[in-house]
């Protein structure tokens, strides 16, 4: 299995959910995972609910809060300007030699973004550039109601653009009575992307450990990431 990373077509499409429950699944599955979310905003990352601390959590990582999301921020808002808020930037090159500080301490990782595809990192990079420079292939979370095929569209052509592999998209949030857009996108995506659909999952009424990683376990096929000839190349 190879490290991969996760992006959304959107700030709270649920990129945490799906990186959470697909690192206690693979743990579950006895595979060395770790989690990676160099940008935290809004909120402490030593905070109990924050996204790293649900991260360390579910993956049972050794990696303290510090290792998994090295750059924090006060306001909530994209990194860069956040940082900028506080006089601060952090440039990419900063980001990479914590990974490489990082990454041989398990098999493989899950690496998270900050909000969508072109969410600014820096003063002259994206997420994207990231992704690139990382190497990693890519997951893409959506939400599953009107107006979702536009964003995913627009990210899935954008990643093609920038050359990033990508895995396949997980729709996250479904309702528990869909409508007709939510039964209709998921084809209407798949087509128009030419990307596989990895699942579609519900919302959760009570966001715990245990029902995260049974959605996951019920809800997303996991063959694509346990195959490493179908994720690209390895980090």
């Amino acid at each position: 299995m190879k490290s991969f990373f996760v992006t959304g077509t959107d700030t709270g499409v649920g990129k945490t959910v799906i990186s959470c429950g697909l690192a206690a699944l693979f743990k579950q599955k006895n595979v060395d995972v770790g989690v990676f979310k160099p940008f935290l905003s809004g909120v402490p990352r030593s905070h109990p609910k924050s996204d790293t601390s649900l991260l360390k959590q579910m993956s049972q990582t050794c990696l303290s809060h510090e290792d998994i999301t090295p750059f924090e921020c006060k306001e909530p808002l994209a990194p860069h300007v956040a940082l900028m808020l506080e006089g601060r930037s952090v440039g990419m090159e900063e980001v990479i030699n914590h990974w490489r500080n990082i990454k041989d301490k398990h098999d493989c990782f899950i690496v998270e973004g900050a909000g969508g595809i072109s969410v600014p990192l820096g003063e002259d990079y994206l997420v994207s550039h990231l992704i690139k420079a990382l190497e990693l292939p890519v997951v893409i979370v959506t939400r599953p109601d009107l107006g979702t095929i536009n964003h995913t569209y627009l990210t899935v052509e954008y990643a093609k653009k920038m050359g990033l592999h990508i895995i396949g998209i997980v729709i996250n949030g479904t309702s528990n009575r869909p409508g007709l857009d939510e039964e209709t996108n998921p084809k209407m995506i798949e087509t128009l992307c030419g990307v596989p659909i990895l699942g579609i999952t519900p919302k959760l009424k009570h966001v715990t450990a245990e029902n995260i990683q049974n959605m996951i376990e019920e809800h997303v096929d996991v063959s694509l990431f346990m195959n490493p000839m179908k994720m690209g190349r390895e980090r």
